[in-house]
């Protein structure tokens, strides 16, 4: 919250402005207008660089859902576990098979077990502080509704494609001030130079978006895994600000 005096009147003005991450005002430019007692102002606002107990300061009041437990949710929520943040909603039907070890976060001694569950487990072997509420349910659009209402942002880690635009129109149609982050092609193995990010509004998506999953293009741990961080990351840079000390390339 800020205030603005006018010397001139003697009025006091109060405005609020709501930013995400850590800012500071950098100056005031104030100029008068044409209509008396009518002051123009301008604040300039600079992002502060955090160390790492800050960062996990501003994340532990954050929120974020993941759809699907499998290979990139499971991974995306112990990313996020790692950094500090402070929720997690998790939801998926499925249960742990030997299969899915090649990329999901799991072990061989949780086989048998509910995804939730046993991601759960794992996240608080990683951050104890970690506040996870888990859904045993397969995700229709009311379910998303529900269930992620109260998320900063969601990630959508589902493998079937119908089930991509299921939670994309969710989100669009119903929850359209929350940001969605979507992997799209991560299936294979090489080719880094394809994986990349790009954003629409509150929409961002991860991946080559060429690979699909299918029988000869298997989903293995290395594709998956950069897909599941960058969505992570991404949810870093909406929760936090772009970091202005990292070194950018050119666009």
């Amino acid at each position: 919250m800020f205030s603005l005096h006018t010397p001139e009147s003697g009025d006091q003005y109060r405005f609020e402005i709501q930013l995400t991450g850590v800012w500071k005002v950098e100056y005031f430019s104030s100029v008068k207008s044409f209509m008396p007692n009518i002051v123009y102002v301008q604040i300039f606002f600079k992002f502060v660089p955090m160390t790492f107990e800050e960062v996990k300061q501003v994340l532990k009041t954050k929120t974020v859902g993941i759809a699907g437990c499998g290979g990139l949710g499971s991974n995306c929520a112990v990313a996020l576990a790692r950094v500090g943040i402070g929720r997690l909603v998790i939801a998926d039907f499925d249960l742990v098979e030997e299969r899915n070890l090649n990329r999901q976060f799991y072990f061989y001694d949780q086989i048998g077990m509910l995804k939730v569950a046993a991601l759960k487990q794992n996240l608080f072997r990683i951050n104890p502080d970690v506040r996870v509420h888990t859904f045993d349910i397969r995700l229709c659009q009311s379910d998303v509704v529900e269930v992620f209402s109260k998320c900063d942002i969601i990630i959508e880690a589902f493998d079937k494609p119908e089930m991509k635009y299921m939670i994309l129109d969710a989100v669009h149609n119903y929850l359209p001030e929350t940001y969605l982050i979507m992997g799209v092609g991560m299936a294979g193995w090489g080719d880094n130079n394809l994986i990349k990010s790009r954003q629409s509004d509150k929409l961002i998506i991860c991946g080559d978006e060429v690979n699909a999953i299918a029988d000869k293009c298997p989903p293995l741990a290395p594709r998956v895994g950069v897909v599941a961080h960058m969505q992570a990351n991404a949810a870093m840079e909406i929760l936090l600000g772009a970091n202005e000390h990292q070194i950018h390339a050119e666009k």
